[in-house]
């Protein structure tokens, strides 16, 4: 025999042993093993248990909140017809009422604004037309798109027969867009059918106009404006002359990038200016549109406060206002270059509400409604009008 053979009933007991305490090391890992897992089974039911109770809360809060919704929705809704209704009848006990001065009562003031009067006289506007229409009410309103940004202005010829829209952007730019119609410009979004033209100089404020083939516009030049008249068709300046003002302030309260607000009207064409010397009230002077020549001047009673735009109809001044944080706008001061129709006689006229505070309002003699640009949409007011001694 082998001495290995000698050796295996000595080795025998050893090995058992070993192989007994590895069995027993295996169990006892299989038991915590086993143990881990029922740990883990425990815990994933906990947790599985807490995400459905969590689910079917969150449920119950959202079927809350859809309710709580649905229930401010209709408030909102009840509240939008109660104020459509209010809007209507404070419309209505409006247009009953006569309109509020547009100046404070100041006895000094009425008497120099008599002796004014008396001495001016002789001085009062010579009609060229026999125009003798006011504004009775805000027939209606339409609006045609948003364009641009904030402020601008949007007009057609005042005078010619042309169906173009000329588009201003902002209050400081150098080009105009040229939409051949009205339905290129509500239908495109883009500038894509517009023509671009570039103007010499830059101009300021929302005050221009498009008046026989020609652009009227103000240009900022140190402390003075210009009157530039520009060609549309050939594309050159025509004329330009220094506006004949000194210490020009803003024109409205509310749009304080405006100086000089040119507007057209059966008469023909007008500047609405202020200056510092009567730095409360506005002043009006009639232009030649062939020389830019100053015809006539006249202070007026209408206060440049909380004024957003202005407008002549027949040789009347309107002038519209709002408030800063913008409301509803209404024209409540009027005067009259030709004397025809009283300040305290004025319809009260009050323009629908809208988004904001309107940049400008360009009248169209030609169609009898206003071209506005309301916080970058455009929109047109349709007006009725009456006679002056029917108001």
């Amino acid at each position: 025999m082998g001495p290995w053979l000698l050796l295996l009933p000595l080795l025998a007991p050893a090995l058992r042993a070993q192989q007994q305490h590895f069995m027993e090391y295996v169990e006892r890992r299989l038991t915590l093993l086993e143990e881990r897992i029922s740990q883990w089974h425990d815990q994933s039911s906990r947790y599985s248990t807490e995400l459905r109770d969590f689910k079917n809360q969150v449920l119950g809060m959202l079927e809350a909140a859809e309710k709580e919704r649905e229930a401010m929705r209709a408030e909102a809704e009840s509240a939008a017809v109660r104020v459509d209704r209010l809007e209507r009848e404070v419309d209505y006990l409006e247009t009953q009422n006569p309109a509020p001065p547009c100046v404070e009562v100041d006895e000094t003031l009425m008497d120099k604004q008599v002796a004014t009067a008396k001495q001016r006289k002789n001085e009062k506007y010579t009609k060229l037309t026999d125009c003798s229409d006011t504004i009775a009410s805000v027939r209606a309103m339409k609006i045609l798109k948003r364009f641009g940004s904030a402020s601008g202005l949007w007009t057609k010829d005042a005078a010619g027969s042309s169906e173009k829209i000329y588009v201003f952007d902002g209050t400081a730019n150098d080009t105009v867009y040229v939409f051949p119609r009205m339905r290129e410009f509500t239908l495109f979004s883009a500038t894509r059918k517009a023509a671009r033209i570039k103007l010499p100089y830059p101009w300021v404020g929302t005050g221009h106009l498009v008046y026989d083939g020609h652009l009227y516009y103000i240009r900022q030049q140190g402390l003075s404006f210009q009157v530039i008249k520009f060609n549309l068709a050939n594309k050159t300046v025509v004329d330009s002359s220094v506006f004949p003002a000194e210490e020009q302030i803003p024109v409205f309260g509310l749009s304080p990038s405006t100086y000089i607000e040119v507007s057209a009207d059966e008469e023909g064409l007008w500047a609405i200016y202020a200056t510092k010397e009567d730095e409360k009230n506005m002043c009006l002077a009639k232009l030649d549109p062939a020389s830019l020549d100053i015809e006539q001047m006249w202070d007026t009673p209408c206060p440049r406060e909380n004024a957003e735009g202005a407008f002549v109809v027949c040789g009347a001044l309107h002038v519209v206002y709002n408030t800063r944080l913008p409301s509803r706008a209404r024209v409540q001061c009027v005067f009259d270059v030709s004397g025809t129709l009283a300040p305290e006689d004025a319809s009260l006229v009050y323009f629908p509400k809208r988004y904001g505070s309107h940049a400008s309002l360009k009248y169209s003699p030609r169609e009898r409604q206003i071209y506005a640009w309301d916080d970058g949409y455009q929109i047109i007011y349709r007006m009725e009008m009456k006679k002056k001694l029917e108001v």
